[in-house]
């Protein structure tokens, strides 16, 4: 206690998978959640209410509070409708599991402007849009939590997934931002990369593998980023299988040339650039 005991809490895409592990989880801790799902496929054709029902349905048979939010987080009015519905609904929102997300997987050749760009607009473009009208709120009582799903994909590359990876380390750039200019309202950002065996990994990875990663282990992770207990910002985990571990930036000491050098300084001194034997946790030089 407190834990998330009463906060308001956004999960989106939360009818299935993932989402639907940490809407019920919270709701099971305590928490008052909004389950948002447009309720399409995996490519993010179509919509529907039957994922989002059926997920509060379970919190509420359980026990738990939960109402259904069916808006896409992709445009900017879903997402203000989305934060009403908690508004309305709770009084408030004191979190937001920015989970929502589609694959639209193609090697880089045969990428085409609209497979890019709805990929982005579902998962970078999607949790600006709910984060950002939640912001307010966040900044208005001094608290707020937010969870951005990044991805190995984003952090590591995987072929056949350009939308995909730009687009969750997109979302690790956003979360560096606000991570800094929520510091002073108790605004907590992190990121989660999951592991785990959903409709959207069931044909990317190895059955073997995915057999065990069960999604119900990233939730609890999810949950104390959620929690008034998490002091952490601007963290990235990786999160699956029963392991979870922390990925950082790191640079190494900058090789300083006096003058402007030639190309070929540059080659000379490459092995001295690129060395991470030395490498410690990255700042941001200008502060």
């Amino acid at each position: 206690m407190p834990g998330v005991t009463d906060r308001v809490i956004i999960v989106t895409g939360a009818g299935g998978g993932l989402g639907r592990e940490y809407a019920r989880l919270l709701a099971a801790e305590g928490a008052l959640v909004v389950v948002n799902d447009l309720g399409g496929a995996r490519d993010g054709t179509g919509s529907g209410t039957a994922m989002a029902d059926t997920v509060v349905a379970e919190i509420r048979a359980a026990g738990g509070t939960a109402v259904a939010n069916y808006d896409s987080v992709a445009t900017e009015e879903g997402a203000q409708s989305l934060v009403a519905t908690a508004v309305n609904e709770f009084g408030t929102v004191h979190g937001v599991v920015n989970n929502a997300g589609i694959l639209r997987d193609t090697s880089f050749a045969k990428m085409t402007p609209d497979v890019w760009e709805i990929v982005l607009r579902v998962h970078l473009f999607g949790a600006y849009h709910v984060t950002h009208a939640a912001w307010p709120h966040f900044r208005e009582q001094g608290f707020g939590r937010v969870v951005m799903a990044t991805s190995t994909s984003g952090l590591f590359g995987n072929f056949g997934q350009a939308n995909y990876g730009a687009a969750k380390l997109g979302l690790v750039g956003l979360m560096n931002t606000l991570a800094i200019e929520g510091r002073k309202y108790d605004i907590k950002v992190n990121a989660v990369a999951p592991m785990a065996a959903t409709r959207m990994t069931s044909d990317i990875a190895p059955a073997e593998m995915l057999e065990h990663l069960p999604p119900e282990h990233v939730a609890p992770i999810v949950g104390h980023l959620m929690s008034e207990e998490c002091t952490d910002s601007g963290s990235i985990l990786i999160v699956g299988g029963g392991s979870v571990q922390r990925v950082q930036l790191f640079a190494n000491k900058p090789v300083q040339f006096p003058e402007v050098p030639s190309i070929d300084e540059v080659r000379d001194n490459w092995s001295r650039i690129t060395d991470m034997s030395d490498a410690q946790p990255g700042v941001n030089p200008a502060g």
